[in-house]
């Protein structure tokens, strides 16, 4: 630590400090535009000036400057730093005046009006006029994909989005080409970006040269309804900030959550937006003698239902919980087949190989998101993190460059934007591995907190249950489970997934699992499951889908339920570290949809089978009674160690096919996605990027 005082206020900070962050530390405002925390130090803005007592005659870029080169007072005294010495105050107005010189006024047709970092601190720190009176110069837009809308001519140099791609995203998609006037940022060829992550360069851009194109001449800041919420396109779980005017969703920022996704978010977080709107079911519809489904009201659909179960024993009805459906309404639709005497259910569409009753943590990321950083060797079996939690693999990557983390990887998945070691495809590599007999077992060995991060490309296939056992094997032969440490680590898909192993929402004694179910149930409730092949559905069953939009689970439904996307409830959800996190309703549901807990709470009373609930308060106060865990919003229940020594004493017949990731398109995974007429765009250049690549 080191003492600083920064305007006569005397703080200690670590010695590891830059000046500016000491000044905010201080509570001294300090002006910035190329400075952030998570990036490195450009040092080329100039507008973080500040005055260093005893230093040279002129004022100090105070980002590029540490605490520790600092020079104590004659007699020992602490350092001194100035930010508001006529000195100062003059140097800031005049770097402004220089950032002001080319850039266009066009604020009224900005959208980072209102929000833009520039127009602050030119009001704050600025002069009201300029001596300048050449011709300003102008700079030619570029073309960056559909995501990224680009006005150059604002572009003050900060280069923050050139050290995010770089640093990091991983690729080198933007850089600084020319010289004085003549700088520009680009592409350089002019091509769309092809990072998961490449939108956060519209929050890092201080001005409006780069902001968001499907959100363009949409709305302005002080419009919009701002709630804080948790994001369901992956089961990372990131915070984030849906910004609503009357019911429509307008766009999606992130939050900061240090221990999940720090700042970022990924694409499809923010982008999706746009498939909130449209395919939306705002109606029952049921379906008729002709095949066709018709609009219909409530109680006619509950009928149809109704007529179709009676008669039919506990056996012969069936329930999936979809990857985007949230504990409560699991939690309901669990009651209700209880209640009809089912034990049929399955909240694993693609057929995983967790089951709740070897031990959380045996399905939860055990080590924590955060705890990535901790690892010093990670072993990948069977997942491509760059499209199944595209933030959490930027966690894998700053680890990665921060430290000497060595990284290998079973199974064949390109660039995951750091380097590693292929170790091989399939489950012979990771039996090796289990054997001890292969190389990087040793790595593994010799790591302080290996990690083994498991994906459901090993886990969804006939022999998931034995390669997780090898995995769990690996985990405890390489030391990866010690008392202060557990590296076994189960990356999940789907933000429901955690939740509804928690809630053992899997199929009870006797019971059909999710295919089975499928092939054979004559009554199946499908609560958003949209991600399995109908085709294989039995002729002749009665299928019931509540749902939000018209994917592949309406279009095989014989009655639909409409109900609220995550943007238009109050939901829990667990993601795939074990955190319980909570969405907010930013907005309300299209037409007649409900909340799915309403839905199954008026449908069982007309089932004769009544849940003892009647709001949300009620369901969430038998939920905590039976799962306690739930009602602590932001903590992580944490599995118990043993349970991985356990399992790797299971055994398991392996078959020779190689790993492969259960996400073949980033932008499609889910019915919000694949309504999305932004994520199909990307979608389609992704898939010519890919075409390319393999030519």
């Amino acid at each position: 630590m080191a003492v600083i005082k920064v305007d006569g206020k005397e703080v200690e900070v670590p010695d590891h400090y830059t000046l500016l962050q000491a000044c905010e530390e201080a509570g001294a405002e300090v002006p910035r535009f190329c400075f952030h925390e998570r990036l490195s130090i450009a040092g080329n803005c100039r507008m973080c000036l500040v005055e260093v007592k005893g230093g040279p005659p002129k004022p100090a870029a105070s980002c590029a400057m540490g605490v520790k080169d600092m020079r104590p007072g004659p007699n020992g005294e602490p350092p001194e730093v100035f930010t508001n010495t006529p000195m100062v105050k003059k140097a800031r107005e005049g770097v402004m005046e220089f950032l002001l010189i080319n850039h266009p006024l066009d604020c009224p047709i900005c959208d980072q009006g209102g929000e833009c970092d520039l127009q602050d601190q030119a009001m704050a720190f600025g002069v009201d006029a300029s001596r300048y009176q050449e011709n300003k110069r102008a700079v030619e837009d570029k073309y960056i994909g559909p995501l990224v809308k680009t006005i150059m001519t604002r572009c003050i140099h900060c280069t923050r989005c050139v050290r995010f791609t770089t640093e990091v995203a991983g690729i080198s998609e933007l850089g600084l080409i020319g010289r004085g006037e003549d700088a520009e940022i680009t592409t350089y060829l002019e091509q769309a970006m092809s990072s998961e992550l490449q939108g956060n360069v519209i929050d890092l851009c201080p001005v409006g040269a780069l902001t968001s194109k499907p959100y363009a001449f949409q709305a302005r800041p002080w419009e919009l309804s701002k709630t804080e919420s948790i994001d369901v396109m992956d089961a990372v779980g990131s915070a984030i900030r849906v910004d609503t005017r009357g019911r429509e969703v307008m766009r999606i920022m992130p939050r900061v959550n240090e221990a999940v996704n720090e700042e970022w978010i990924s694409d499809k977080t923010r982008f999706i937006w746009d498939g909130l709107r449209t395919q939306r079911l705002d109606r029952p519809y049921v379906r008729g003698a002709d095949g066709r489904l018709r609009p219909s009201s409530w109680s006619q659909a509950f009928a149809a239902i109704k007529a179709a179960m009676d008669g039919k024993q506990g056996a012969d009805i069936g329930a999936i919980a979809g990857d985007l459906a949230g504990v409560e309404e699991m939690f309901a639709l669990k009651g209700l087949m209880e209640s009809l005497g089912s034990p049929n259910l399955d909240c694993r569409q693609d057929g995983a190989a967790l089951d709740p009753s070897l031990g959380r943590a045996s399905y939860i990321f055990n080590p924590t998101i955060e705890g990535i950083e901790e690892a010093d060797a990670i072993l990948v079996v069977g997942s491509n993190p760059r499209f199944e939690a595209a933030v959490l693999n930027a966690r894998i990557r700053k680890a990665w460059r921060a430290g000497d983390v060595k990284i290998g990887v079973i199974g064949d998945f390109g660039d995951l934007r750091y380097d590693y070691e292929q170790l091989g495809v399939g489950p012979e590599t990771l039996k090796e591995l289990a054997d001890g007999t292969h190389k990087f077992f040793r790595k593994l060995k010799a790591a302080k907190r290996p990690m083994i991060i498991v994906g459901q490309g090993a886990l969804a296939r006939g022999d998931g249950s034995a390669i997780l056992g090898l995995a769990a094997k690996v985990a405890d032969a390489a030391g990866a489970v010690t008392r202060d440490w557990n590296g076994f680590a189960v990356l999940h898909t789907a933000a429901a997934r955690v939740g509804g192993l928690d809630l053992g929402f899997v199929p009870g004694k006797g019971g059909k699992d999710a295919a089975k179910m499928l092939a054979e149930s004559d009554v199946l409730f499908l609560l958003g499951a949209d991600e399995m092949d109908m085709r294989k559905r039995k002729q002749g069953g009665f299928t019931v889908y509540i749902g939000t939009h018209g994917d592949i689970g309406a279009h095989h439904a014989d009655v639909i339920l409409p109900a609220s996307a995550y943007t238009e409830k109050s939901a829990t959800y667990v993601n795939t570290e074990g955190r319980v996190q909570m969405t907010t309703r930013a907005g309300f549901a299209p037409g007649d949809a409900k909340e799915d807990w309403a839905i199954l709470r008026a449908l069982s009373d007309v089932l004769g089978h009544r849940l003892p609930f009647d709001s949300l308060e009620q369901l969430r106060a038998k939920l905590y009674e039976a799962h306690p865990h739930f009602a602590h919003v932001d903590g992580i229940e944490a599995g118990n160690a043993g349970d991985i020594a356990a399992l790797a004493k299971k055994g398991g017949k392996l078959n020779k096919s190689a790993f492969a990731s259960p996400v073949k398109d980033f932008y499609l995974t889910n019915p919000i996605a694949r309504a999305s007429a932004v994520m199909a765009e990307c979608s389609s250049l992704a898939q010519k990027g890919f075409a390319q690549a393999a030519e």
